[in-house]
């Protein structure tokens, strides 16, 4: 996509640090930079996206921008100031974003994003990729992919090698299912699959991956508790990528146990990949 990477700016130092996180996904992407700022509207009844340049203080978008140039100084910045409920606009905002860029509102650990954060919110409602700022990411680990089922793989597996690529990083895909043994793909090296499962994983992977030949490929099939095994491969990564089903038409969260706990306990951003 060509559409510019979208951040929410409320002021806060958490938020900044995302606005910072954002600009440098632009730059690796190559689009602009959206500083969204939303203003509480008073009446429930009010529209959900009016623009409202007499109502805003400039100070926190002015702050952001200054953050934004100091993290990637060739990123094209915009600046966009809508009323209504943060949560509604960002979701609208997502349609023609390449990203959108969110905090996750809590520290790790279990339990500290709620689904009523904003990141939780935008969870189920972004149609776009959503990246959520957690954790202390290592800058020279890999990009870890969470595989769950064949349903999420194509889209997730497509983003997670993309970025790959762009970071300059190994991708590391994991299994989530209890196997017996562990075995490398990618490279020029041969994976022999255990059941057929496998052997379909192999060869999706295989294929998505020509066009990335500069990404070293590795999965892992981790024995015991999966989802555990995902949180602490988190800790030595520099993103985490999770494919999620398509939104409901009732509108309500839509994340398996895999996605939330990769919001509520990943040490190291998450980017969520609507499939």
């Amino acid at each position: 996509m060509s559409g510019p990477v979208v951040v929410g700016v409320d002021g806060s130092r958490s938020s900044l640090a995302v606005v910072e996180v954002a600009a440098q996904q632009a730059e690796r992407l190559g689009v602009g930079l959206e500083l969204m700022q939303a203003i509480g509207w008073p009446s429930a009844d009010a529209p959900s996206a009016v623009p409202s340049w007499d109502a805003v203080r400039t100070g926190a978008l002015a702050e952001a921008e200054r953050r934004a140039h100091s993290a990637a100084p060739g990123v094209r910045i915009s600046r966009e100031v809508l009323v209504g409920e943060p949560g509604n606009l960002l979701a609208a905002e997502s349609d023609r974003a390449s990203l959108t860029v969110v905090g996750s509102n809590g520290t790790r650990g279990h339990g500290t994003l709620g689904d009523d954060s904003l990141a939780g919110r935008l969870s189920a409602r972004a149609s776009g990729p959503l990246l959520v700022v957690r954790g202390r990411p290592n800058p020279a680990g890999p990009v870890l992919l969470a595989v769950h089922g064949m349903s999420t793989l194509r889209e997730a597996a497509e983003f997670a090698f993309a970025e790959a690529s762009l970071r300059g990083a190994d991708l590391v895909a994991v299994h989530l299912r209890l196997l017996v043994a562990t075995r490398p793909y990618g490279g020029s090296g041969t994976a022999v699959a255990e059941d057929d499962e496998d052997f379909a994983l192999a060869e999706t992977l295989s294929e998505l991956g020509k066009p990335y030949p500069d990404v070293n490929l590795s999965c892992r099939r981790p024995h015991g508790r999966s989802r555990r095994a995902l949180v602490e491969a988190s800790g030595d990564s520099q993103l985490l990528v999770v494919g999620v089903r398509g939104r409901s038409r009732f509108g309500g969260g839509l994340l398996d146990p895999v996605g939330r706990t990769a919001l509520r306990e990943a040490d190291c951003p998450v980017a969520l990949v609507r499939c």
